[in-house]
């Protein structure tokens, strides 16, 4: 009879235990009663399997690819934070997959202990997002809007989310209380040197974390759509190098703002600084991957959720 050596022997025992361990999903209490050993031996034997890459663990899955790209997306842009959703080529324009993506990152937000603020912004995929959020107590947080909530013809704006979001989320929430765009700039600053609206500014300025959509441009695009542009305006916009906005802020191809008379009738708060707070932006799909590249490439985000086509655009 062949016996084995006590090293041999140790090794084999450590397969076995890593096997259980990492395949069949057992417990370490399970693996002791099933080798007739202590528990403390088990977990011994199981991080000796590790230690002599006796177990290798891949990810094969398509998510890996994601992770993937997500690292190469944050490092190239110097981004706090990215989460890529894998893209389906036949979803359309639909917001499955990041919308989830989104929800799970507010709802990790908002599960934290200490008192945090953070600010919304607007549009369609956000929406979405606070739509898949479930019922969360957070009455320690505050939740602001960084645009206004009236749409050009006097009426609620759709897509403002800061009121569906108080239908889940048991926080403090703070709407800002004017339209989405005004009609100059010096009703702009009167608006705005009223002192609810500027407490409601104060606090956004102080967010923690930021959730924004981010629109593409075009006389098919959110603010013409929405009815808070003519499309003359939008032509003449993007015939000056406009690419995108966030909760109306037009920029161009470099992410910077536009210095312009629509910028000027922008009522929404200032996107919170990048030094200060995390700023993630939502969006996916080739109508806005121009409008995503200009974001992260002038820092008007620090954070990014999207898909992998809007990914792998960024990085060629």
């Amino acid at each position: 009879m062949v016996k084995r050596s006590e090293t041999s022997g140790r090794l084999d025992d450590a397969a076995r235990a890593g096997w259980l361990y990492y395949v069949a999903g057992r417990t370490q209490d399970e693996i002791a009663s099933s080798m007739g050993i202590s528990r403390q031996s088990a977990q011994r034997l199981v991080s000796l399997a590790v230690a002599e890459r006796l177990i290798k663990v891949r990810l094969d899955h398509p998510i890996a690819a994601c992770l993937e790209l997500a690292n190469a997306v944050r490092e190239k842009y110097g981004l706090r934070q990215v989460d890529i959703v894998p893209s389906d080529p036949g979803a359309g324009a639909t917001t499955v997959g990041i919308a989830e993506a989104a929800a799970a990152e507010i709802e990790r937000w908002l599960k934290k202990t200490d008192p945090i603020v953070l600010a919304v912004g607007t549009g369609r995929t956000l929406k979405a997002a606070v739509d898949q959020l479930p019922a969360i107590e957070c009455i320690n947080h505050r939740i602001v809007s960084l645009t206004g909530n009236i749409a050009p013809d006097g009426s609620a704006a759709y897509y403002n989310v800061i009121f569906s979001m108080a239908d889940a989320v048991k926080a403090r929430h703070f709407p800002m209380p004017l339209p989405v765009l005004v009609t100059s700039a010096e009703e702009r600053e009167t608006l705005h040197a009223q002192q609810l609206v500027r407490s409601t500014l104060d606090m956004s300025a102080q967010a923690d974390v930021t959730f924004v959509g981010i629109g593409e441009l075009g006389i098919d695009g959110p603010l013409c759509v929405d009815g808070f542009l003519e499309k003359g305006e939008m032509m003449e916009l993007m015939d000056n190098g406009a690419v995108g906005e966030i909760c109306g802020w037009i920029f161009d191809s470099e992410g910077k703002l536009l210095d312009n008379p629509i910028n000027e009738r922008v009522a929404s708060a200032p996107i919170p600084s990048r030094d200060t707070s995390v700023v993630i932006g939502i969006g996916k799909g080739k109508r806005k991957m121009k409008a995503i590249k200009a974001a992260v490439t002038g820092h008007q985000i620090n954070g990014l959720i999207t898909d992998e086509e809007v990914a792998e655009y960024l990085l060629t």
